[in-house]
């Protein structure tokens, strides 16, 4: 199994836990602002020792609250994964894991198995946040919205994120994905920032759509005005003045 590492405790990978996070090798998108492109078109990865993970997790269980594996696509790798998720039972740790929601097969067969506790996602919208071809990122739009069903079909909890740029308008497709939940869930506005605080695959996409502003604010309104808990991380001022000056 390719992996880029391992950090055994973390408070930013799950909203609201304490985490032991494993990042796993690549990816089947193309995502412009991904900031851990390196990992999903594995470079800088290397063969995971498992024993030396399960021994530091094991270690380390008393302080977390989930065993969270993310990537790149951690079910890229699915079956190698679902071997190590079965050994991590044996902790006695929840598993949250981190996935695009369309590689539906897999997702299913680990959900059936009982190996994953809590889900989190990247609600993409609009669809050239996927970073490829118009018919592909439908296709991948309606793997997605399936991919939901499945989770809330296995009633797990699910932290749904949406990265926020700048210049769009999301909501429809927002909408058109929360409709598809029948399971607990929470929302996480993510704005998508480039550097200094991220090194964005495409600095070109960048330069026009990181650092959301209004856009954030109408995402919040609307999501209270329906009842929905959500969640936006905010960076420091210092970070924005910087961007204002690197993109002017």
């Amino acid at each position: 199994m390719l992996t880029s590492g391992w950090k055994s405790v973390s408070m930013v990978d799950v909203h609201g836990k304490v985490t032991f996070t494993l990042w796993l090798c690549g990816c089947n998108l193309k995502c412009p602002f991904c900031h851990n492109w390196r990992i999903a078109e594995g470079l800088d990865c290397f063969q995971l020792n498992k024993k030396a993970l399960l021994d530091e997790l094991k270690s380390n269980a008393f302080l977390i609250d989930y065993f969270h594996v993310t990537g790149g696509e951690p079910l890229m790798q699915w079956m190698e994964l679902g071997s190590l998720l079965a050994e991590v039972r044996f902790i006695d740790v929840p598993v949250s894991l981190n996935t695009n929601l369309t590689l539906v097969g897999p997702l299913d067969r680990l959900l059936k198995a009982g190996l994953v506790d809590h889900v989190a996602t990247d609600l993409k919208a609009p669809l050239e946040l996927y970073g490829l071809p118009e018919e592909p990122a439908k296709m991948l739009w309606r793997l997605f919205l399936r991919g939901l069903e499945v989770v809330s079909a296995h009633g797990v909890p699910l932290e749904l994120r949406i990265p926020v740029a700048r210049g769009f308008n999301s909501w429809p497709l927002v909408e058109e994905g929360i409709k598809r939940l029948d399971t607990d869930y929470y929302i996480v506005l993510n704005p998508i920032a480039g550097k200094p605080l991220t090194n964005p695959r495409d600095d070109e996409w960048c330069s026009d759509h990181c650092w959301p502003e209004k856009e954030i604010k109408k995402l919040e309104d609307r999501f209270k005005a329906l009842g929905i808990s959500v969640y936006t991380n905010h960076f420091t001022d210092a970070a924005k003045r910087f961007n204002r000056k690197l993109y002017k």
